[in-house]
């Protein structure tokens, strides 16, 4: 991978962010640490509400506070630490150095403009371009995302778009500025699976040439066997298994990753009952003492129920915070 004086281009280190609310305090992230080198995929998986959006937001500076704080940890872009950063310097990075693809387009479009209008307004306000320049370097966006007939389309609204057709105007928005660093928070989200498939490749295709780091946040098992380099596993704010795809999909050394891969339908299990993980998530209000996945885990013994586990190293690049996680991956 391509590196800057040997360094990630961006570094998630114990990151921990709270949500401060009238029914108590949610620790919502807890030591989250990542990192993503140049033409990378780090793909973050996990069950709703385990912590992989607000990790995003929290990187992106968009957080809402109230409610949300972060109480400890960094975001090293470049080696520059963006929580302790003016909040003027955020905005020079937000766009230009890391960008975002929300997860609903049509939530996060303005209704009220054209879609060529909010793709030119960034490159007015950020690179000082005329409105001639501005336009005709958003029809090249749209033309480069393959919406058809840009230079019409550019002026039409997001109602006027199909799903797939605006999720390639945010992607579009979103590379105005040649960002470094990609983050899609669930990209194909709502959208059927030949659009997926689109929507993925296109992705790629983009990130090659430009050689970005991309983030890609999702629950789509699929999806991430076709295009990670690296995983991190979520689980209650907390990454519990971190490795390369080849190696996780092999063999998982966190009972959570186990059973979400063994919740994928099969071809060779047809006919037979679909496996699910048993209970739900537990309240960021009140997450239960030792391990949080101990209350749904087959495997769980006594440790698990008293004492949090560490993230273990077992190899290069990879870790998993179970009690017995250098005995699963020593089986396999």
């Amino acid at each position: 991978m391509s590196r800057v004086d040997d360094q990630p281009l961006l570094v998630v280190s114990d990151l921990q962010v709270e949500f401060r609310t009238s029914d108590g305090v949610a620790k919502v992230l807890n030591g989250v640490s990542y990192h993503v080198d140049a033409g990378e995929t780090m793909a973050v998986l996990g069950e709703s509400g385990s912590g992989k959006s607000v990790t995003a937001q929290t990187i992106m500076g968009i957080l809402d506070t109230p409610p949300a704080h972060v109480t400890g940890g960094s975001v090293r872009f470049h080696g520059e630490d963006l929580l302790t950063v003016s909040p003027e310097r955020r905005r020079e990075v937000r766009g230009s150095g890391i960008a975002m693809i929300f997860q609903d387009a049509l939530s996060a479009l303005n209704p009220v403009f054209t879609i060529g209008f909010q793709i030119a307004e960034q490159l007015r306000l950020r690179q000082g371009m005329t409105r001639r320049e501005a336009r005709r370097r958003t029809i090249e966006l749209l033309d480069l995302v393959r919406i058809p007939h840009a230079a019409r389309r550019v002026d039409e609204y997001p109602h006027e778009f199909s799903g797939g057709m605006r999720q390639r105007a945010m992607i579009a928005m979103s590379l105005a500025l040649d960002p470094e660093v990609l983050i899609a928070d669930e990209p194909t989200t709502a959208l059927d699976v030949t659009v997926q498939a689109q929507i993925m490749d296109l992705l790629k295709e983009i990130q090659d040439e430009r050689q970005m780091g991309l983030i890609l946040i999702t629950h789509d098992l699929g999806v991430v066997a076709e295009v990670a380099d690296r995983i991190a596993v979520m689980y209650a704010g907390r990454i519990v298994e971190e490795a390369d795809a080849r190696s996780l999909y092999r063999r998982p050394a966190h009972p959570y990753t186990e059973a979400l891969l063994d919740s994928i339908p099969r071809l060779d299990l047809k006919g037979q009952q679909l496996r699910t993980i048993r209970g739900t998530p537990p309240s960021l209000l009140n997450v239960p003492p030792g391990c949080p996945f101990h209350p749904r885990c087959p495997r769980a013994a006594e440790p698990c129920r008293t004492t949090l586990p560490t993230r273990v190293a077992l190899g290069v690049g990879r870790a998993s915070a179970c009690h017995f996680a250098e005995e699963v991956v020593s089986r396999g």
